[in-house]
């Protein structure tokens, strides 16, 4: 969400941002219009309290003076000021509610070091990481190598929920769960908190996170609205410091968790419809960090680093790339894509974005932090910054290890990092 009073003190700035971000002229326009009626009125608000002040006082002392005719002006003039202070309050309060909506479905602010562009054909390639495999043979993509080696069912799946779902078997379910165990071990040994948080929440930790009310609808809720299924662990991660100040000697704190994620991916009707690419439910292990705004890009390094760990670790070759404006999500700043070469697909395949949301979501949910004192005093509260990053996605994990270990003869060797979680080096066919 963003600083209302960065509206007036940096106009240009957040003008521009928005500009990037694809807010059009009309709605900045409106933007500007409801921040100065609201600036207007308080103003307003505050000179007809100071007069009623005035007239209360003068009043009192005219019926010390015994000057009846002036008390009753006296009283008069109160109830009309008292009048025009309620309409008064009545009009910003509406006001406040309009400005307070619109600004929860602005997008956040572009780092400067964001690349300016429309869509994903303009982000910027970092940099590339491993050497792509070569085959004596045409690779297959994974959904053809899961159903010959048993592992992977949609058919099955689609009888019991319908399409984007998958029903693992057998080793598929036992890599799915080597995979989740090495990217918790991984993230822990980078010093990261392991969660298991809720997989429902209400509607104001999905607006803390950034998720409503831009997404609503988006989201699979309960029949009465009172909760949400989390489209990602981020959402109860971020929030778990809601309405919180935090020392700075607690900082920089890490988490991870391991989640079931639900996403309705109403946006992508007839895109990737086969295989485990996009599905309505799938399985993630989320970093989130919390710091200082001057330690916050440092710590955007260090999370995208730890997300790569994974990835070179499993020796699979990726991709980093910057989102440009036009691309990046809803709450973030700045974000890092790590693509995965997948062979079968003959592409790279985003596995992972790590995100800076500065004080975003900070500002949303209330969490701030308290720096040490100075000079005896007690410093005022900061809103914090947030950052988040998938570490990694775990279906496309195992597509990339499939597709990418895959053999001549059907069957798959696992990257040696995965063997002491699976327990062997290749999956065979039956």
């Amino acid at each position: 969400m963003l600083n209302q009073k960065d509206l007036f003190d940096k106009p240009e700035t957040i003008h521009e941002g928005l500009r990037k971000r694809g807010v059009s002229k009309g709605e900045l326009e409106r933007l500007t219009k409801l921040a100065t009626q609201r600036r207007s009125a308080i103003s307003d608000l505050d000179n007809l309290r100071h007069e009623l002040n005035q007239a209360s006082q003068l009043m009192q002392e005219k019926a010390r003076a015994g000057e009846q005719d002036a008390v009753e002006a006296g009283r008069q003039e109160l109830k009309s000021l008292k009048t025009s202070i309620k309409e008064k309050d009545e009009a910003l309060n509406k006001t406040e509610a309009q400005l307070n909506q619109m600004l929860l479905e602005l997008p956040n602010i572009p780092h400067a070091s964001v690349p300016e562009g429309q869509d994903e054909s303009q982000n910027r390639e970092e940099r590339l990481v491993g050497e792509l495999p070569s085959f004596s043979f045409k690779p297959k993509p994974h959904w053809e190598i899961g159903e010959e080696l048993g592992i992977l069912n949609f058919e099955q799946a689609a009888k019991i929920s319908g399409a984007r779902f998958v029903v693992y078997r057998g080793a598929g379910a036992k890599l799915e769960r080597a995979l989740i165990n090495f990217m918790l071990d991984t993230a822990a040994e980078n010093g990261y908190h392991e969660i298991i948080p809720p997989l429902l929440v209400r509607a104001h930790a999905m607006e803390g996170s950034g998720q409503y009310p831009k997404f609503v609808g988006e989201s699979f809720e309960t029949l009465d609205r009172e909760y949400a299924l989390i489209p990602t662990s981020e959402v109860p991660l971020v929030n778990l410091h809601r309405d919180e100040i935090i020392e700075a000697d607690n900082l920089p704190i890490r988490y991870t968790a391991f989640t079931p994620c639900f996403r309705r991916e109403a946006g992508a009707a007839g895109k990737d419809t086969r295989g485990l690419i996009r599905q309505h439910q799938f399985n993630k292990v989320e970093l989130v960090a919390f710091t200082q705004p001057e330690n916050a890009e440092a710590e955007l390094e260090r999370l995208t680093g730890n997300a790569e760990s994974i990835l070179q670790k499993l020796g699979l070759p990726y991709r980093v790339v910057s989102l440009c404006t036009g691309d990046l999500g809803f709450a973030a700043a700045k974000t890092y894509d790590l693509e995965v070469w997948m062979s079968g697909q003959d592409t790279y395949r985003e596995i992972s974005s790590c995100s800076l949301c500065g004080d975003f979501q900070a500002r949303r949910a209330k969490i701030r932090f308290r720096r040490h004192p100075e000079g005896g005093k007690k410093a005022k509260p900061e809103l914090i910054h947030t950052l988040n990053g998938s570490a990694l996605a775990v279906g496309r994990t195992l597509i990339a290890v499939l597709e990418n270990g895959q053999q001549e003869d059907g069957s798959v060797v696992l990257p040696e990092a995965l063997v002491p979680y699976f327990g062997a080096k290749t999956i065979a066919p039956a």
